[in-house]
């Protein structure tokens, strides 16, 4: 059995039947269940994950009497560090290009070939990759659990949300760094 993405009555209702099932004193307006829907892209686990995260800022948002709101931000945070970091740690800095440049195919949650993948790296990477050293690397990748083949020899992330975990992370830590500024004064004469 494969699960996918639910289509969008099914993402409602996973987010909305929980709580009126339980008579939950938190409830979802229209704005959130949209934000969750999006931020989720439909993945079940990643809607009860943000769910969960929502229903306990709520809770607490309730009892000081705020405004209540989807922190999605920190959520994010969350769950690049709960869900997505290990696994980012164990690859190589090689793979971790590779797998930047997968995301950054014009649609990296669909599947992708080793040629679109080569032509991508060509445009993006100083150190292109050889479809031969693509197919090696990607069997690696797909070995750790974060590519997956199927039998028409394409391939996809095999985590949901993997690529725009990637994006956030890796570009935003191969951004130069700006070099340490310090005034400087004239010696005395």
């Amino acid at each position: 059995m494969t699960v996918g993405k639910l289509s969008p009555e099914e993402r409602r209702d996973a987010i909305l039947k929980p709580i009126a099932a339980a008579n939950c004193p938190v409830s979802f307006d229209e704005a959130s269940v949209e934000e969750i829907t999006v931020e989720s892209s439909g993945y079940p686990y990643f809607i009860q994950f943000i769910c969960r995260e929502v229903f306990d800022v709520f809770i607490q948002q309730i009892a000081n009497s705020q405004i209540t709101g989807v922190p999605i931000d920190a959520i994010q945070r969350k769950l690049d560090s709960d869900f997505f970091a290990g696994r980012w740690a164990r690859v190589t800095d090689r793979q971790r290009e590779l797998l930047w440049a997968v995301a950054s195919l014009a649609r990296p949650d669909d599947e992708f070939t080793i040629q679109e993948l080569v032509s991508v790296t060509k445009q993006l990477l100083k150190k292109p990759f050889s479809p031969s050293h693509a197919n090696q690397m990607l069997a690696s990748l797909s070995d750790q659990g974060l590519v997956y083949k199927n039998r028409f020899g394409k391939y996809s992330f095999a985590v949901p949300l993997l690529g725009k975990f990637i994006l956030r992370t890796y570009e935003a830590s191969n951004q130069p760094q700006l070099p340490f500024e310090r005034s400087v004064t004239a010696a005395p004469e």
